[in-house]
């Protein structure tokens, strides 16, 4: 397994790898892997001739007052980790090569940016899509792979690529749970252990909407209430960010349950803002 810093050394290489006729995977990462990161490289090991992974803390999709200090990071770890699953390259960029002095370019999709997490979070997707961008634009891959935790991002970074042309195929994965239903996250490292037995009902709450939909509930109004009672009751601790229940791929609200929709949360739980979603089914 290469481990790359270098831009420039990073750029030949994945050149010189499409240009021989190699199918290649990019899996972008912050690092501190949990087993969702391992599933989007198992997956890329076996759709893929080679697989990259990027390794980079991106600083600019924190706010000023969120945890870019605290993120947690173990690289020695996750370079054992990778190595075992068979990955070919990790690049590990310096903050310094990706944001140049003066650096005054951004990538932004807004009119998928500003619901959901966009609202809470104004400057993240600006962030996201500019460093996914870069790392498209540098590895050139075959196909990029994201965790569907995550729908949001996944969402505006495929509306990116459709609207840049960009020639990379955009793979959406299933979100990896521990037992209790919890979507795994590298920010569940911050929850104490009562937080993290609340935080299993984040999960619990939008299966329960699917049994109210399944019962006939179809007012989305309704449903957004119950949701919100049931964590009120069972994450007391938490803090609601939002309850949103939209489009799958327009992201806009919806009054009422029909064929599918998405329903997405966040909700802080001590000091981890956690995220989860569900595709309910009408």
């Amino acid at each position: 397994m290469q481990v790359v810093s270098s831009v420039s050394e990073f750029q030949r290489l994945c050149l010189d790898l499409r240009c021989s006729g190699q199918i290649t995977a990019l899996v972008p990462t912050m690092g501190y892997f949990h087993d969702g990161h391992l599933s989007l490289m198992r997956w890329a090991r076996e759709n893929a001739d080679t697989v990259l992974v990027s390794l980079f803390v991106n600083p600019s999709q924190f706010g000023p007052n969120e945890d870019l200090d605290r993120y947690p990071r173990d690289i020695e770890r996750d370079k054992a980790l990778a190595r075992e699953e068979g990955v070919d390259v990790v690049f590990m960029p310096r903050e310094d090569d990706i944001y140049r002095p003066g650096h005054d370019t951004w990538v932004d999709v807004p009119g998928l940016s500003t619901f959901l997490c966009g609202q809470s979070r104004p400057h993240f997707f600006r962030g996201v899509c500019t460093i996914v961008c870069k790392l498209l634009t540098m590895a050139l891959p075959c196909k990029a792979v994201f965790g569907q935790k995550d729908w949001q991002q996944m969402v505006v970074v495929t509306r990116m690529v459709g609207d840049l042309n960009l020639p990379v195929e955009i793979v959406g994965r299933p979100t990896v749970r521990e037992d209790d239903g919890l979507a795994m996250s590298s920010r569940n490292a911050y929850l104490t252990e009562r937080e993290r037995s609340q935080a299993a009902h984040i999960h619990a709450g939008l299966q329960k909407v699917q049994e109210w939909v399944q019962a006939g509930e179809k007012q989305t109004s309704s449903l957004k209430k119950r949701l919100m009672d049931y964590y009120a009751q069972h994450v007391p601790s938490g803090r609601i960010d939002y309850v949103h229940f939209v489009h799958p791929w327009e992201l806009t609200p919806r009054e009422h349950v029909e064929k599918e929709i998405l329903v997405a949360v966040a909700v802080h739980v001590g000091s981890a803002r956690l995220i989860d979603n569900m595709l309910v089914q009408g």
